[in-house]
């Protein structure tokens, strides 16, 4: 059996041909599969923290749509050429009520509002201590937020100290605390880097 000899500029095209379908690949993936991003700042803590390497799953919103307790990465309606994580609190049709350091949820459909059990991931610090705007302000006047169609509204683990939907209004009161289901662009599906802290993060059953 005799073997077909090929010249230089075969295997050269045959190597950019294998270089080109890579590059394919590795894009569609990123594109509608998985994607990595690099946590800056704490105000995620103590759920994510600065630094951390995270792989976000945009598939899944490809098929399904996101749930309440979802950690998620989106572009923030106040500035769309950057990206936030930050936790689904309230779905369309919800209303959520801050007040007295906590978060109230009246689901569509429902006459009265319940106490989100949020014990899971707030931290000690945290844990009745979401303020309304600004964070860090300490007041606990009630304010209520009535969640759109098609939007989700979306907070902080670290509560005293996270720009989120309490902050996307402007004191003008232009802008919206909300963001577009179009704007979430994948679910944080594990912690990568650093190693010594891999792991999954997974959403809280609320027993709702």
């Amino acid at each position: 059996m005799k073997l077909q000899k090929h010249g230089f500029w075969y295997h050269l095209l045959d190597v950019l041909f294998n270089i080109v379908v890579i590059v394919a690949i590795v894009a569609a993936i990123r594109t509608f599969l998985v994607s990595p991003f690099q946590v800056e700042g704490s105000s995620m803590i103590d759920t994510l923290v600065d630094k951390e390497y995270i792989i976000i799953n945009k598939f899944v919103f490809l098929v399904g749509h996101p749930s309440r307790g979802d950690v998620v990465v989106f572009r923030p309606p106040n500035n769309q050429s950057k990206y936030y994580v930050k936790r689904i609190i309230g779905l369309p049709g919800d209303s959520i009520t801050i007040k007295d350091g906590f978060v109230f949820l009246k689901s569509s459909g429902e006459s009265e509002a319940r106490k989100l059990d949020e014990k899971t991931y707030l931290s000690p610090h945290n844990l009745g201590h979401t303020f309304r705007r600004p964070p860090s302000s300490g007041d606990v006047t009630p304010v209520t937020y009535d969640v759109p169609k098609g939007h989700y509204l979306l907070l902080g683990d670290n509560r005293q100290g996270s720009l989120d939907s309490r902050s996307f209004t402007a004191e003008n009161g232009k802008g919206s605390p909300f963001v577009p289901e179009g704007d979430i662009k994948g679910r944080v599906w594990f912690v990568a880097l650093p190693i010594t802290k891999i792991h999954a993060i997974e959403a809280p059953a609320y027993g709702l």
